[in-house]
């Protein structure tokens, strides 16, 4: 399965987990009503996710074979590696400069940081 996913491609794979399993023409309506796709774009980015092993196609229904949070977590990962040398503080770092948290922000942060935190 490929890792590479864009923003297109992950668009309507929001609709397929929301729906799945959907009719592929079904899926050209939600595609069409919440990204203004036209059907023939629809089923470009249909046969492009499936070859990358994120979904399958039998019998005209979708199915989506990799989860969100599967998702999610590699492109997460990924911008981690890329944009910051795998170093999650600097990432940190740098989403905090601009934003700021809630202190039950901050406290769920600490909470999944104590969680997440090897015993050595």
């Amino acid at each position: 399965m490929s890792s590479n996913l864009p923003n297109s491609e992950l668009s309507l794979m929001e609709i397929i987990w929301d729906n799945s399993p959907v009719k592929s023409g079904e899926v050209v309506t939600l595609a069409g009503e919440a990204l203004g796709w036209k059907k023939s774009t629809v089923y470009t980015v249909v046969k492009k996710l499936t070859l990358k092993g994120y979904i399958k196609s039998e019998n005209a229904v979708i199915t989506a074979l990799r989860s969100r949070d599967e998702v999610m977590k590699h492109r997460s990962e990924d911008l981690i590696e890329r944009g910051f040398g795998g170093s999650l503080p600097m990432f940190l770092t740098a989403f905090l400069q601009k934003e700021r948290l809630t202190k039950e922000e901050a406290a769920e942060l600490k909470r999944l940081i104590d969680d997440y935190t090897e015993d050595k």
